[in-house]
Parts: C-alpha cells; sequence; structure tokens
C-alpha cells in the first residue's frame, strides 16, 4: 500500500526544512540507505538517506520549497505497478501548525505575570515595515555631461559668471528646461577641479526587493530577538596589548607552528573560565534556575552566507595551543559545507564572536542562550600607548564581554576579563598547562 515520506525532524529545535535538492526521481526504486534528497535545516545542509525501500512514486514538496516537520513531501508505494490514485498523504499541514502558532503567542499576550513566566507576560511582537517607493520625486541635477549649448535666462549666465558658478552643473526648472536664477541655489563652484556627473538613476527612490528568510536565519532572527528581548545584557570592555602576544605568534610561525590570534584567543578563555566558573555559566528560563556547566565547551562564532553558526570546542581547558589551532580549522570547514554533525554545533557553555579579521575596533555582541555570556574580539590596532612614562608605539586589542545580569555580577564579570587581559598580555602563558 502507498505510504506517506514526511519531512523529518533532523534537529531539536528544527520547525521547518527547505527541500535543496531529490537525488531520486518519480519512478525510481529506493533502496534502504540511498541519499533520497537534501535538506537544510535551522542549523545546516543534511543528506536524509532512506529508512525504507520502494517506488518513489510523487514529489509532493519540489526543490528550493519549504515544509514544516511531519508535513507530507512525497509518497511511495512497495509495488513499482501499485496505483496511489484517491490516496490521501498523511501528516502535519502548515496552515493548522501556523493557527497553533498564532493562538499560543495570543495567550501569552494575555498571560498574567507568574514567578513561572515573567518575561512572556503582556509581551507582542512589534512590526516594522518598509515605506513604499517614491512615485514623483525629481532628480534636481542634470543626469549627465552637457555638451550643447546651455540654455539659460540673461539673469541667470550673469549671476553665474560674476558669483564664478558652474551653471552646467544645476538643471533648469524654467520652460523647456531653461535654467534661471533660483536653478543656482544647487550650482557648483567654479574651478580648477570639479565634482563628476553621474547617470540617471534608474529605480525609483526607496525602491527595494525582499528575500524569504533561509530556515538557518529565520531560527537565528528569532534566537536573537528573544535573547535581546528577554535577557538583562551588560557589558564590559578592556583594552588588551597584544604586543608579545604578536611577537609569540611570529616565533611560533617561524617554527612552523602556525596558530591564528583566534587560538591563542580561545586558549585565554578557556584558562579564565578555570580560574572563574561562576562564568561558564547559563540560565534555564523555563525552570527560572542558573545552569552550571561543568564542562569548558567553548563555541565560536563562524559567518556563513546562510547566518551564523557556532561549532564547539570540548573540553577546550584540556586542549593545547596546537589541539585547539587544528581542531577550530576542522570545524569551521566544515561548517562552511554544511557538514557538521548536530553535536558539534548544539550546547556549548561560552562563545567567542571574533570580527578582528574585518578590522572592526569594538563592538558588542548578543548572548546566545542559555549561555550567560559570550566575548566579543575586535582588530588589532597600532596606536600610541603609555610605557615607563613614555609615549610609544602598540598594538592594541579591545575586547568586550557580554554578560546575564540574572547569572553574572559586575564585579565577577571585570575580575574575568581582566585575566583574559592577563593571559593574552603574558602570552607564554598559553603554551604552558594551568596546575
Amino acid at each position: 500500500m502507498p505510504t506517506t515520506l514526511t519531512m523529518p525532524k533532523l534537529s531539536p529545535t528544527m520547525e521547518e526544512g527547505t527541500i535543496t535538492s531529490w537525488h531520486k526521481k518519480v519512478g525510481d526504486f529506493v533502496e534502504v540507505g540511498d541519499v533520497l534528497l537534501e535538506i537544510a535545516t535551522d542549523k545546516a545542509t543534511v543528506e536524509f538517506t532512506a529508512l525504507d525501500s520502494g517506488w518513489l512514486k510523487k514529489i509532493i514538496i519540489g526543490d528550493n520549497v519549504s515544509a514544516i516537520v511531519n508535513q507530507a513531501i512525497a509518497v511511495m508505494t512497495d509495488d513499482q505497478n501499485e496505483s496511489i490514485e484517491g490516496y490521501v498523504p498523511t501528516g502535519a499541514y502548515p496552515k493548522v501548525e501556523k493557527e497553533k502558532s498564532l493562538a499560543s503567542e495570543e495567550a501569552a499576550t494575555v498571560a498574567p505575570v507568574t514567578s513561572s513566566n515573567p518575561s512572556k507576560a503582556l509581551y507582542t511582537k512589534a512590526t516594522f515595515q518598509p515605506e513604499a517607493p517614491l512615485e514623483n520625486y525629481r532628480f534636481e541635477f542634470p543626469s549627465e555631461v552637457i555638451e550643447k549649448r546651455i540654455m539659460a535666462t540673461p539673469l541667470a549666465k550673469k549671476i553665474a559668471k560674476d558669483q564664478g558658478l558652474n551653471i552646467s552643473s544645476v538643471k533648469g526648472s524654467g520652460p523647456s528646461g531653461r535654467i534661471v536664477k533660483d536653478d543656482l541655489e544647487k550650482a557648483q563652484r567654479l574651478g580648477d577641479f570639479a565634482f563628476g556627473q553621474n547617470k540617471r538613476p534608474i529605480e525609483k527612490a526607496g525602491f527595494f526587493t525582499e528575500e524569504t528568510l533561509t530556515p538557518i536565519r529565520k531560527v537565528i532572527a528569532e534566537r536573537l530577538q528573544d535573547s535581546k528581548s528577554f535577557i538583562p545584557h551588560f557589558y564590559v570592555q578592556q583594552a588588551v596589548a597584544v604586543d608579545a602576544l604578536v611577537n609569540l605568534r611570529e616565533q611560533l610561525i617561524a617554527l612552523g607552528l602556525k596558530v591564528s590570534f583566534n587560538d591563542c584567543v580561545i586558549r585565554a578563555v578557556a584558562l579564565a573560565l578555570r580560574k572563574h566558573p561562576a562564568v561558564n555559566s547559563g540560565f534555564n528560563s523555563l525552570n527560572n534556575t542558573v545552569i552550571r556547566f561543568k564542562t569548558i565547551d567553548i563555541s565560536i562564532a563562524v559567518n556563513l552566507p546562510e547566518g551564523l553558526i557556532t561549532p564547539i570546542v570540548r573540553y577546550a581547558d584540556f586542549k593545547s595551543l596546537g589541539e585547539i589551532s587544528v581542531e577550530v580549522k576542522s570545524l569551521a570547514a566544515r561548517a562552511k559545507v554544511g557538514k557538521l554533525n548536530p553535536e558539534e554545533y548544539k550546547g556549548g557553555s561560552f562563545t567567542i564572536s571574533n570580527m578582528g579579521m574585518y578590522g572592526v575596533t569594538g563592538f558588542q555582541a548578543i548572548i546566545n542562550p542559555p549561555q550567560a555570556a559570550i566575548l566579543a574580539i575586535s582588530g588589532i590596532q597600532d596606536l600610541p600607548v603609555f610605557k615607563d612614562g613614555a609615549i610609544v608605539a602598540g598594538k592594541v586589542m579591545n575586547i568586550s564581554l557580554s554578560a546575564d545580569h540574572r547569572v553574572i555580577d559586575g564585579a565577577l564579570a571585570a575580575e574575568f576579563i581582566k585575566s583574559v587581559q592577563y593571559y593574552l598580555e603574558t602570552p607564554t602563558s598559553l603554551l604552558l598547562d594551568l596546575q
């Protein structure tokens, strides 16, 4: 008899997936273990292998189309010649799920404030929509170089000559496009140099297009919005002198030991978390309890075209700088091609977000719940610094800790970030074991 193939739940947080490609076509026989299709989840693109054999009789959800978990995506049969006429696929339906979701959200907005539900009560999401493009905007400047005789009133020409104005830099508003006195308010000055003139824009002012969120970016948007809305962030910044760190890295590279500054930061953070275990914590908003992680598992933010993913360096405090370097390269490479296993990006006790490679001088990151803290790493700058009473050239890197004030107090955050500073400014510590 016909059977329904539904969208599988490939991760605990997955609510829907996008079928990126079918590896089988209608009429093909599917063996157990055959790669049947590829699905983009909220975390990665995953190959889905057949759990049962049979004939693929109908594809309900095609390539690049999304479906919620348990929604029918195909129909299969045991017999090649079996008809599926009249067969109604089983599974969840998007409309029903959406109505349930809206009903639950509506209930949450009127829920009373209680100890078990302190933050969701009386909360509704704001809506923000773009303004429509302007229909009647008038481009006030010439759109190309004027080579023919300029049409202007005698008064406009006289004023332009007397005041040294470039009459060709304005567009006329008089009859037949003639330049009049009032148009000269926008004229550029004559001189040895002049601004060029661009082509007329094609789109209407304020024109825009819209793109549907990918499954990954949709989850990122929801999690970050909830994080900023419901977690009481506070921030602690610290400038770090990294001259010694730069020198150490150059020496290691000269010895054939290539490590990145990010590897060094991970090692420094792991040592600091070992020293300040209370920072290696989180908050369970379902139970209103503080989570005390007993292992130091550092999530590393990796940027993908679809959005961010955070592969995890497990037991980071037990790994050497070289071991961290090798593992981070492997995790990042597999993350970029969507080949991470769920346990390699789900969880973690602390997150590092590094934008130093973009040369930014400072930023503040949003906490990755249920973790209680995230460290933002900026680029290294060449700056004048005071040393032994004199101003000298120095290399400075700014770091910023975002912390959940329900779990971490200001003094603890300050002690932690000062420890990170110490390890980075004393980089030989990164090569040694903590006792």
